[in-house]
């Protein structure tokens, strides 16, 4: 009775209340909390929800077209209540934005046209990228997930309402909005898209991304960071041989470009300390040997 549809919502009590208006009489609210207590039912006894453990996705990129990481945000139009979506895919590794688009709505068709435009340009083989986003509606689309298929392109999202699973864009974002020029509204959308196509030019070409030692973005895309560290290299051992006495530690270099670029990098873990039997056993041992 107490599980039964039209009870299973309620308080012992209540229960009985509801029976004792109706002229029933079973056992007393006290009785009834025994019994669901022996039965291991003093909790919610209703159909709960089952939330999926979403485990955090573990991206890594060792070189740039590997992994790529896409979002939409929003920049706030003339008047209140109007915006542009401005679509971004950036390659974690080397922070070029191999992709954008400008729009007056979130579409998955125009997601669609924007990924397989850019991999198009990048030439992109099958079985090769990995293309990360959060899970907004456009980006869980089925149109999107059988594009990616066709392509050969695997698919990964972020945990929900887990904004570190997607750091790379959201970066990139905040880049974009603390521009010193980036205006509080847009006064329309060609100037929107003026603003942006000049940002990504400056982003790709002339932005020296602390992330990546320093170099632009296009640079470390197309591999040409070899070239750039030899100049580099040059400028500073001829002002290490000018002035030795300004380089107190040792003979400049250029900072290095990480080798490796993770989206939730696994958590190292630590050896077990041995314990008190094994260095038992390895002394024994040692006595043995020497003897």
């Amino acid at each position: 009775m107490l599980n039964s549809d039209r009870f299973c919502e309620q308080a012992p009590r209540e229960v009985y209340a509801t029976l004792l208006d109706e002229g029933v009489y079973h056992c007393s609210p006290r009785t009834m909390y025994r019994i669901l207590d022996e039965n291991d039912m003093v909790k919610e006894r209703r159909a709960q929800v089952r939330h999926p453990n979403y485990k955090a996705p573990e991206l890594l990129a060792t070189g740039p077209n590997q992994v790529w990481s896409w979002d939409i945000t929003k920049l706030l139009g003339p008047v209140k209540l109007t915006y542009f979506y401005l679509y971004v895919i950036l390659d974690i590794f080397s922070r070029y934005v191999v992709g954008w688009m400008l729009a007056e709505r979130e579409s998955a068709t125009l997601a669609h046209s924007l990924i397989q435009d850019s991999c198009l340009k990048q030439n992109i083989p099958p079985a090769q990228l990995t293309i990360h986003a959060d899970r907004g509606a456009s980006m869980k689309s089925g149109l999107v997930a059988q594009l990616l298929a066709d392509l050969g392109v695997t698919k990964t999202h972020s945990r929900p309402h887990v904004s570190n699973d997607n750091p790379f864009s959201e970066s990139q974002f905040k880049t974009l909005k603390y521009r010193p020029e980036f205006p509080d509204r847009f006064g329309s959308f060609q100037d929107a898209h003026q603003f942006c196509r000049q940002f990504f030019e400056w982003y790709n070409k002339n932005h020296r991304h602390s992330g990546i030692a320093l170099h632009t973005p296009e640079n470390v895309h197309y591999h040409r960071v070899q070239q750039v560290d030899l100049v580099r290299q040059q400028a500073l051992l001829a002002a290490y041989n000018a002035h030795p006495e300004r380089f107190v530690k040792r003979v400049p270099s250029p900072p290095a470009l990480p080798g490796a670029v993770w989206i939730n990098p696994p958590k190292q873990q630590q050896p077990l300390p041995a314990s008190t039997s094994d260095l038992t056993l390895i002394s024994f041992d040692q006595l043995s040997h020497f003897s």
